[in-house]
């Protein structure tokens, strides 16, 4: 399969998109969530006897003092909505990014920036629930026995609006953290596989190096993103500017880097995982549809193959008639 083949999008390759894009979501979400759970943790105002110290302090208190499974409690909630956010955020993505591309290569960095920015706008929109289900869900000493239970007394308590309270913020953040992802993906993907080839190294190096950059730089965001999600006792938020000065009041200045290190561990090969996850599944369904395609064309041709020999096999059974009656005719003049 060549650079075209692989890169563009026929009319029926968005549902390829969001298939992969959903699996590659769900796999990166579920294979890194312990990290995304101790992130929480140390990212709390009040922290509580659970979320001191470096992340695999964190994490292995957690097991010890909570259970092995703590630190996947919540999980279920981030599969629910990783699936149809991620499926939007990559169909919508690879669309426009097609759909607006340059044939002069230095505005296209600017391009992936623009798509990456109206695809988090879709993604955080379902998303957004599923974050603060998932993160009250990973506090220490968290009140709810479910998932259904969190979002039943989320509800009841305090209104549909808090499902939503932090989206400005999770834009804000992700807006700006998309766009570098996507920048610094397509960056490092021009210099180690500049063919836009199916390489799997490469793809996971790109990702790897993409989060990595775009988490460090809006971990200050995630910060206040987590305390208007979890809303703990004595530390109230009701929007972003009032996250800030609550997170600057109970840490100054480095309480905006709360959990970097964490958040950056997290991020790297999650965002690796989701990009190898999607560019291979996406190679594989693209080669199936190819496959189908081929076959549909070699059946055309076949039927008109057929067509053109019937069609010919009928010619010359109607001129081997018109001969005969020509040299019969012949034959009774003659006589």
């Amino acid at each position: 399969m060549d650079k075209d083949d692989y890169e563009s999008l026929p009319t029926n390759s968005v549902a390829v998109h969001m298939t992969a894009g959903a699996l590659a979501g769900i796999m990166e979400h579920c294979v890194m969530y312990p990290f995304d759970s101790v992130k929480t943790r140390m990212q709390a105002l009040i922290p509580g006897p659970g979320g001191g110290g470096g992340v695999g302090e964190v994490l292995s208190r957690m097991i010890r003092q909570e259970g092995v499974l703590r630190p996947i409690r919540g999980v279920s909630a981030v599969v629910v909505g990783a699936g149809p956010a991620h499926a939007l955020y990559f169909s919508c993505y690879e669309c426009l990014k097609e759909k607006f591309k340059s044939t002069r290569s230095q505005f296209n960095h600017l391009v992936y920036g623009a798509a990456g920015c109206v695809a988090t706008i879709l993604h955080d929109g379902v998303m957004n629930p599923a974050e603060v289900v998932k993160q009250r869900l990973q506090m220490y000493n968290s009140p709810y026995r479910n998932v259904l239970n969190c979002i039943q007394h989320v509800y009841q308590k305090e209104g549909i609006f808090a499902f939503y309270r932090s989206y400005t913020t999770q834009l804000a953040m992700n807006v700006p953290f998309q766009s570098i992802h996507f920048i610094s993906y397509e960056f490092v993907q021009s210099i180690t596989n500049p063919e836009h080839i199916y390489n799997p190294i490469a793809h996971i190096g790109s990702g790897a190096a993409a989060g990595g950059i775009a988490a460090a730089a809006t971990t200050p965001l995630d910060v206040c993103k987590t305390v208007l999600n979890t809303q703990q006792d004595g530390v109230h938020a009701q929007g972003m500017m009032d996250a800030f000065r609550q997170v600057y009041r109970h840490g100054g200045i480095q309480g905006y880097f709360r959990g970097l290190r964490a958040r950056v561990l997290f991020q790297a090969p999650a965002t690796a995982i989701c990009w190898v996850i999607y560019e291979s599944f996406k190679y594989v369904l693209r080669g199936k549809q190819d496959d189908e395609y081929g076959n549909s064309e070699a059946d055309s041709g076949m039927i008109g193959i057929n067509q053109n020999q019937a069609l010919t096999s009928r010619s010359n059974s109607f001129q081997g008639t018109g001969a005969t009656q020509a040299l019969i005719s012949l034959e009774a003049t003659s006589i």
